[in-house]
């Protein structure tokens, strides 16, 4: 069984692209500090910060956040970011296995942004990731109010 098999982590990801979900974020999580098989730990309407609740210091996890853009009321759009979350305690063989793991993850929530790996909470400030998505985005019309 692979690491991402488990059918509920596709429809919970499927769920955070329809824009016309009110699921705006997923955290996969390891079913056990053994295992090497991922499932849907939590999702919610709440955004980044929410998610940021839900993520341990002895734990490893994957995030997916929807969040909406825009320069200004006719430029709406949507952006995806990836979350590769590492707690601080987490044992340093899990730390080990992460980045292979990582490949697997990235082939089933495909679609994203920018990726933003965290050990610390303060990390995923949410105002720092839009900023982030907006410098990956190319073109910011707003540049004249932007600080960045």
């Amino acid at each position: 069984m692979g690491i991402c098999d488990d059918p509920e982590i596709l429809k919970a990801y499927d769920e955070v692209c329809d824009d016309k979900n009110e699921v705006n974020w997923i955290l996969l999580t390891f079913a056990d500090t053994k295992s090497n098989i991922l499932k849907v730990g939590h999702k919610g309407t709440g955004g980044i910060d929410e998610l940021k609740e839900h993520l341990k210091e002895d734990e490893a996890a994957f995030g997916y956040v929807r969040v909406p853009m825009s320069n200004d009321p006719l430029s709406q759009r949507t952006k995806f970011v990836l979350v590769s979350w590492i707690g601080q305690q987490l044992s340093y063989m899990r730390r080990a296995r992460l980045s292979v793991q990582k490949s697997d993850v990235t082939k089933v929530l495909r679609y994203f942004s920018i990726e933003v790996p965290a050990t610390e909470h303060a990390e995923l400030d949410a105002d720092d990731i839009l900023v982030q998505l907006k410098k990956a985005g190319g073109a910011n019309y707003d540049r004249q109010t932007s600080n960045y």
